[in-house]
């Protein structure tokens, strides 16, 4: 059975930290890449971060960039979201995909409407950042 699980979110204060993971199971994630993408209440989806399947192709959302990293373990089978310096503004649910890099990473992680052309989901994880 395929599964993507996200775990790791929940409510921080302001200016804390995270670590949201992305399990796989029943499917390697090996020739993946991984992205995660966070919807806000009353919002649209976008894009916060992407890899390539072996870790040597990264991008970020303006928005993130600097206090976000993405790394990823594929002996695990796990991708990860490090969220640090939180703020107010980054509380949404969090959802990780698996997809191929094709065209390139880049282009994926930048399709419009965001998030299309994933081929594996996660159903979300909260993270709501309030004092």
């Amino acid at each position: 059975q395929l599964q993507f699980v996200e775990s790791g979110g929940g409510l921080v204060q302001p200016g804390g930290s995270l670590r949201l993971s992305c399990a796989a199971s029943g499917f390697s994630l090996d020739n993946y890449a991984i992205g995660w993408f966070r919807q806000a209440p009353g919002k649209e989806r976008e894009g916060v971060s992407c890899i390539g399947s072996s870790g040597e192709i990264t991008t970020y959302a303006d928005s993130v960039k600097g206090r976000f990293t993405i790394p990823r373990d594929n002996a695990k089978n796990t991708a990860y979201l490090k969220m640090n310096s939180l703020k107010p503004e980054n509380t949404a649910v969090y959802f990780c995909a698996a997809f191929y890099p094709l065209p390139t990473v880049q282009a994926m992680c930048h399709m419009r409407p965001p998030g299309y052309g994933m081929d594996y989901w996660g159903k979300g994880t909260l993270v709501t950042v309030s004092a």
